[in-house]
Parts: structure tokens; sequence; C-alpha cells
């Protein structure tokens, strides 16, 4: 595009569809414990980097926002942050446990074919205990659930 031409419209009014905290704040206070307990134990930069990552591939530009930010003032550096979205090709900015989580991340949020290859699963045992794995995967399904839920409403990202 050059400076002269307009960039294209979006397709879609971005902004709030309805306050889904309001209208079912039951299910919304659920979610809050879901979230929590999905973290339990869990190493919280380990944490970042899953909610990040899925944020990423569900496009759910309101969860990255509020876990890049979040991530930032836990001390993450703007290196890994901007690398994330390319953790495979950045082999030395993250362990090998990350990029097992990682790994595993991707394959539960898009569900290639409807499963998880053996093989991914494989990768990360290794890394985890098996309650840790356990809490990976409940973590790697709420995020996901948040990103549902911020990406229908359409939540706006710096609006909490």
């Amino acid at each position: 595009m050059t400076t002269n031409e307009t960039p294209p419209a979006s397709t879609h009014q971005h902004g709030p569809r309805l306050p889904l905290a309001k209208l079912a704040p039951e299910f919304y206070k659920a979610m809050i414990g879901v979230d929590t307990a999905a973290r339990k134990g869990l190493d919280p930069t380990l944490v970042d980097l899953i909610k990040i990552r899925a944020s990423q591939i569900n496009h759910c530009a309101f969860c990255i926002h509020m876990h890049t930010t979040d991530a930032r003032k836990a001390g993450e550096t703007e290196e890994r942050i901007n690398l994330l979205s390319a953790w495979e090709e950045a082999s030395g900015f993250f362990t090998e446990k990350e990029r097992a989580a990682l790994a595993l991340t991707e394959a539960v949020t898009v569900l290639t074919d409807g499963f998880v290859p053996d093989e991914v699963y494989e990768r990360a045992a290794p890394h985890f205990e098996e309650a840790e794995l356990a809490q990976v995967i409940a973590l790697i399904a709420t995020i996901n659930a948040w990103n549902r839920i911020g990406v229908t409403t359409r939540l706006t990202p710096g609006k909490a």
C-alpha cells in the first residue's frame, strides 16, 4: 500500500457486543474460579506464555493485551513476548519445558483433525509431573474458553 492509498475498511465494527459479566454473573464468577484453579501450582511465567500464545492463535486482542501487560509486569522480556508467535524458530529463547507446553497449547487450541497428536503429548509429558501436566491442560482449556468469550463479545483491548 502506498502512502496515498486508503487502508481497507474493517469487516466489522470492533467494540463490545454485550456485557457478559453483568448478564451472566454466576457463569463469569465460575470462570474466574476455574481460571484460579487452572493456574494453581504452575510457574507464573509458563502461565503467561500459555495464555498469550493461545490468545494469539484465537485472535483475541483483549486477552493478548491483558496477558502481555501482565507478563511485562511480572518481568517477562519484550524479546520473548515478541518472539512468542514464532517460538519454534526461536529455540534459544524458550526452555525445552516451555517449548513443550507451547506445542501442547497449539495442539489443544487448534485440534487439528479433531485430536491432540501423540507426539505432542509425549513431548510435553516428560517435562511435567502428572498433576502439573493436568494443570497445564486445564489452563489451556480455560484460556481457550476466555478467548472465545472475548472474541464473541468483542471485548475491547485495554478496557476492563
